[in-house]
């Protein structure tokens, strides 16, 4: 009887250890790859067809307003220029930067560039604008990469890095009034490479989307339909103090328009830059912008930066076409 006993209540025990089993591995399978799951939880990846569309680009208010643009034809860095180095927030230190800018325009930038090297230095800007324009590099974190800055990159960026299918360098004027020029060599930032730890999303400016629906928008990386491309929009700050190419924290000599497009007082309307990245990347890849350790990726970290060493005449000509109202490419 006791033989019996033991017999049956292990058998009852396997059948349901069997049935907690089953049970836990169908909810894995429903839920699909942890990892994935955990990261569209936290709002990291969105699906651009959840998101409303957004509020359009102010309309121009009043005779005043600079509605011309123009377009600067750089490329999008087929020449591989990348590095660890931060000209605008690190100059002279290099591997500054801890994590890998792309490039387009001026071919030397680096951590030690002056403004006379950028000056005499080649370019990837058809009309022989010599400034810099740079940003962290997007990755696939699925992928080894093997060029030296996917395998030696450090400092937990790794994987192949995905390569720019479009770059758009893109100055536009002010919807309130005419733009003077920048000055040469000024330095600019945009977006907070710390955001992720920063508590607050004042300076967070890139926003992500997808080629097929220009006006929706999101600060995480987004999931976008077949055939579209992923794009990445960084806008910089464009009223200028007067006074300086440079400024403690990087953000003092440049602010940006309020919401209306009015300049802080004591400051000026300069060409406002706005560049506009795209990437072709297959369905479900996941992806990790280059960033210091601590912010993990976080779309929310995207920045940009640039050094303007446009001529005189070169800047005056973006002036003249913004103002004027035209549509230019140089």
């Amino acid at each position: 009887m006791g033989n019996e006993h033991r017999l049956f209540t292990l058998l009852i025990c396997l059948v349901l250890g069997g049935g907690l089993i089953a049970a836990v591995l169908g909810a894995s399978r429903a839920a699909g790859p942890r990892s994935r799951t955990a990261a569209e939880a936290a709002g990291v990846y969105v699906d651009l067809r959840d998101v409303a569309p957004g509020p359009g680009e102010p309309p121009p208010a009043g005779p005043d307003a600079s509605t011309g643009t123009v377009a600067v034809e750089c490329g999008r860095n087929e020449e591989g220029h990348y590095n660890e180095d931060n000209l605008v927030v690190s100059p002279g230190l290099a591997s500054g930067a801890h994590h890998t800018h792309a490039y387009v325009g001026n071919l030397s930038a680096d951590a030690l560039s002056t403004d006379a090297t950028l000056d005499s230095a080649a370019t990837s800007c058809r009309g022989g604008d010599r400034s810099t324009y740079y940003w962290p590099v997007l990755r696939r974190p699925d992928r080894p990469g093997s060029s030296p800055h996917e395998s030696s990159a450090g400092h937990g960026n790794a994987g192949a890095i995905l390569p720019e299918a479009s770059v758009s360098v893109e100055f536009r004027g002010s919807p309130v009034s005419k733009v003077v020029p920048m000055p040469r060599f000024l330095r600019g930032m945009t977006g907070d490479a710390v955001a992720h730890t920063a508590g607050r999303d004042d300076d967070v400016r890139a926003r992500w989307g997808c080629s097929g629906s220009p006006d929706r928008s999101t600060t995480g990386y987004p999931r976008c339909p077949p055939g579209d491309r992923v794009t990445r929009t960084l806008v910089f700050p464009s009223c200028w103090n007067g006074l300086d190419t440079a400024s403690a924290g990087h953000r003092s000599h440049l602010a940006f328009p309020a919401a209306g497009g009015i300049c802080p007082q004591g400051t000026f309307p300069v060409p406002q830059l706005r560049l506009s990245l795209a990437y072709e990347v297959p369905p479900d890849v996941p992806l990790a912008l280059d960033s210091f350790p601590e912010q993990r990726h976080s779309p929310k970290t995207d920045h940009a930066m640039f050094v303007n060493v446009m001529t005189a005449g070169q800047m005056r000509g973006v002036v003249d076409c913004l103002n004027e109202g035209r549509h230019c490419r140089i």
